[in-house]
């Protein structure tokens, strides 16, 4: 395998070389490309992202294929527009990474030993800290990170410094434990405000809470909950295309009438496919 991908050197350098030539000319002579800024690509980039995180999750290589090439061209794309004011150009901003992943890399290129995952996450960890000059563990935490995914990062940079539950046990614990303060907060008979607040606060304690098992448990909550998002979107058109064949509206069906065609839609063999790696 390794003699395989040394023999496609040559090739991918090319490759990769096509595309800032192609980018050059693009830049020059193309008025939309020529208009475009760091700011103006930051939202099409978000969503190219996020693209390709479908295609991952769809399992589709061909569409990760494409999507990583859209990705590529955004992230050299600005590194053209930094070239054009004299602050960075594609090779600065390789080599910097090489040089990144090298030094975070002491068990490979240095002395240091690890046993195993966590030891190298754990070093990981402390190297960011001191590159940066954080003075804490979560300063690297992006804050414009949706919430469930920033969630994932404190707890797995609280872990990297050791402040972490012992056993799985535990921390299921810790989710029955909020899961019976937030249900607490609605029993009272006439919500106010001030209780609503509370419950906002207890299940926001609560949705942690489940993400920390998840993570114990070797589950990426998000990955999990888009999933499921996909498997209600293709059960619930399912639900509508049924119900329009059958020549009903949706807003007419009764709930039991319609649970009828959305236990039809768990039995559908090609809802069942896609779902079944999502479950």
């Amino acid at each position: 395998m390794e003699n395989t991908l040394s023999n496609r050197r040559p090739q991918q350098l090319a490759a990769f070389g096509r595309l800032l030539d192609v980018l050059d000319r693009l830049r020059a002579e193309c008025p939309w490309d020529q208009k475009q800024t760091m700011a103006s690509l930051r939202h099409l980039t978000i969503e190219e992202t996020y693209e390709l995180s479908d295609a991952i999750l769809r399992d589709d290589l061909s569409d990760v294929k494409k999507e990583l090439g859209d990705v590529m061209l955004h992230l050299t794309f600005y590194a053209k527009i930094a070239s054009e004011t004299g602050h960075f150009d594609i090779a600065d901003v390789l080599n910097a990474q090489c040089d990144k992943l090298i030094f975070r890399h002491p068990h490979i290129y240095g002395d240091t030993k690890v046993q195993n995952e966590e030891d190298v996450k754990r070093n990981w960890e402390q190297i960011k800290l001191k590159e940066k000059g954080n003075t804490s563990v979560l300063g690297g935490v992006p804050t414009s990170l949706p919430a469930l995914v920033k969630a994932m990062r404190i707890q797995e940079k609280a872990r990297g410094a050791g402040f972490d539950w012992e056993r799985q046990e535990q921390v299921w614990e810790k989710v029955q434990e909020e899961l019976q303060e937030f249900g607490e907060e609605f029993a009272h008979t006439t919500p106010t405000p001030a209780t609503q607040e509370r419950a906002a606060a207890e299940f926001g304690d609560l949705l942690f809470s489940l993400i920390n098992f998840a993570r114990f448990a070797g589950i990426n909550p998000e990955e999990a909950l888009e999933r499921t998002n996909r498997k209600f979107i293709q059960r619930f058109q399912y639900l509508e295309t049924a119900a329009a064949h059958d020549g009903h509206r949706l807003a007419d069906l009764t709930l039991s009438e319609m649970d009828r065609y959305w236990e039809q839609a768990k039995q559908v063999p090609s809802i069942q496919r896609d779902s079944s790696s999502e479950n």
